[in-house]
C-alpha cells in the first residue's frame, strides 16, 4: 500500500466528541535506544510527536494551568524517558509516553510517534506511531 493509498487517521480534536487536540511537534531529543551492537552505549537523535484527545468539559477550562492538559508535564516526562535508561526498541518508548499520557483522565486517547533520525542517510528517518485509548 502505497502512502498515497492510506486511509486518513481520523481527527483526535472533535466537537462531537467534545476533545480538544493536545500536542508536541517534533521534539527532537537524545535517547539511548537500538538492538544493533552499534546503538549501544550511546545516544541517537528521536523525533517524537504527540498527539492528545483531551476530553472538554461543557464550558471553556478557566485560565488556569491545572484546569488543562500540560504539554511541558509530557514534555518533561519525555526527556526524563530518552536519558534515564538504553530501551532496545522505539515501541516501548512510545507506549510508555502514551501510558504516562493516560494517567491523566482527561486525556481519552494518545497518539505517538517516535522517529530515529540518522539511520539510513536515504531515508528521513524510521520508526513507529501507536494510538492508544483510556479505558471506557
Amino acid at each position: 500500500m502505497t502512502s498515497s493509498t492510506l486511509p486518513a487517521s481520523p481527527a483526535i480534536a472533535t466537537a462531537a466528541g467534545q476533545l480538544r487536540h493536545v500536542f508536541i511537534r517534533d521534539l527532537v531529543v537524545p535517547a539511548a535506544v537500538g538492538v544493533w551492537s552499534h546503538e549501544k552505549g550511546r545516544v541517537q537523535r528521536v523525533r517524537i510527536n504527540v498527539d492528545l484527545g483531551v476530553e472538554e468539559g461543557a464550558t471553556p477550562p478557566p485560565d488556569r494551568l491545572d484546569a488543562v492538559v500540560c504539554y511541558d508535564r509530557v514534555t518533561r516526562a519525555i526527556r526524563a524517558f530518552a536519558a534515564a535508561e538504553h530501551v532496545h526498541l522505539l515501541e516501548t518508548l512510545a507506549e510508555r509516553i502514551a501510558a504516562l499520557a493516560l494517567e491523566d483522565r482527561r486525556v481519552r486517547t494518545a497518539r505517538v510517534r517516535v522517529e530515529k533520525l540518522d539511520v539510513y542517510a536515504d531515508a528521513a528517518s524510521v520508526g513507529v506511531e501507536i494510538e492508544r485509548h483510556a479505558p471506557a
